[in-house]
């Protein structure tokens, strides 16, 4: 394997470097794992899952327990600098448990010098941390955050899931940063997200709103307003909002001295058109909607390449209420063929077996009286796929 890695390296460029790279054919020989202050921690395991491929190759980073808290870290193998130079941040995660109620994070950090690994959890400071959130069928969608002076900036929108990318199978999370301030985060190899960092983020802008500067007392921002000239017609208030039926006839068996005057129903008057309003018109002295004007802002930085971070681990700090997730296939690199290469060599051949793997596990496991699972499960409702309240995960 060392000399194929070789090999692609060559091929991408002389100037490549591979930061860090794990398939576990070596078990947990790399990685140290945390334990939180007061946190009941679930144990971390290297399996192929219940149903695979190809043993051996599948075999990954697995969580065993439901309903823990788990941290694990290892010392990338070279420390590794985006500064002036592509960061691509790869894994596969296979959540083989997933079903309506699966609620559970996936997602590694980046990690600076300095990381304590025995007690890694969610206060600790992170640069980049990738990867999926999933609760049910309601909450799916990749994170990426990155850490700017010590804040911990979310994405302004989310990258959403579709409803064919969640299920049990083994699925490729990729993330590439590049120094001109772009990104792109990709799913199977195929694109989610791409564009600015600066505008996708809240990293500081080039300019910002004057906060000195106000809307005048004047100003009219209403575009339309009552035409003056209308008038309400004549007798308008006047149509009742109901009438007696026309069509309808008074009963024969009825009996005025025993049932009372006979008075037909009301049913909806047609002329009746509810509460007058005059029309709107034109407002001739909107000016348009108000902005503050803009302002150099201070705290930007001119030339400065953002999420660029000089790192030294890799790690998952996770709560999940399932167990049965399995990692595989880490990969920090500066080098995007080499990244997408190992996708194609190492996921892509498990993802195009999986399926039917799948099925011969469950026509050979589950109960008789069980049905078989349907790939368009999990379609209905509830409160977000949760089954009670979940801890926070703690990821900021």
């Amino acid at each position: 394997m060392a000399a194929a890695v070789a090999s692609l390296i060559g091929l991408s460029g002389a100037s490549s470097t591979v930061f860090f790279e794990d398939d576990f054919t070596k078990g947990m020989d790399k990685w140290t794992v945390g334990t939180m202050q007061g946190k009941e921690m679930g144990k971390w395991d290297v399996t192929p899952g219940k149903w695979f491929v190809d043993e051996e190759a599948n075999k990954g980073l697995t969580i065993t327990e439901d309903m823990r808290f788990y941290s694990i870290t290892a010392p990338l193998d070279k420390p590794a600098s985006s500064k002036g130079k592509d960061l691509v941040i790869q894994f596969s995660a296979k959540i083989e448990n997933h079903q309506y109620a699966f609620c559970g994070g996936g997602y590694i950090k980046l990690l600076p010098a300095g990381t304590k690994a025995d007690s890694f959890n969610g206060d600790d400071e992170y640069q980049i941390m990738f990867g999926p959130d999933l609760c049910g069928y309601d909450v799916s969608h990749v994170h990426l955050i990155f850490n700017h002076k010590g804040e911990n900036l979310l994405k302004t929108d989310k990258i959403s899931l579709e409803y064919s990318d969640k299920n049990e199978f083994t699925h490729l999370y990729t993330l590439i940063v590049e120094p001109d301030g772009t990104y792109e985060v990709l799913f199977d190899n195929e694109s989610k997200a791409k564009g600015k960092i600066v505008e996708d983020w809240g990293f500081p802008k080039p300019m910002i709103d004057d906060p000195d500067d106000k809307k005048p007392g004047d100003w009219v921002d209403e575009q339309e307003i009552d035409d003056p000239e209308a008038k309400k017609p004549d007798g308008y208030d006047e149509i009742p909002a109901q009438i007696p039926d026309p069509d309808a006839t008074k009963p024969e068996d009825w009996d005025d001295e025993d049932d009372g005057e006979w008075e037909p129903p009301l049913i909806d008057n047609p002329e009746f058109k509810g509460e007058w309003f005059a029309p709107k018109i034109t407002n001739p002295a909107y000016k348009g909607e108000w902005s503050p004007k803009q302002i150099k802002n201070k705290d930007f930085v001119e030339g400065e390449q953002l999420a660029a971070y000089d790192s030294f681990y890799v790690g998952y700090e996770l709560w999940v209420v399932n167990n049965g997730t399995i990692f595989d296939n880490i990969l920090v690199t500066d080098d995007k063929e080499y990244a997408k290469a190992q996708g194609e060599k190492l996921w892509k051949p498990t993802s195009e077996g999986e399926k039917e793997k799948k099925e011969a596990w469950d026509k050979e496991n589950k109960p008789a009286d069980e049905p078989m699972p349907d790939d368009e499960e999990g379609g209905e409702g509830g409160d977000d796929g949760e089954e009670g309240e979940e801890p926070e995960k703690d990821e900021l």
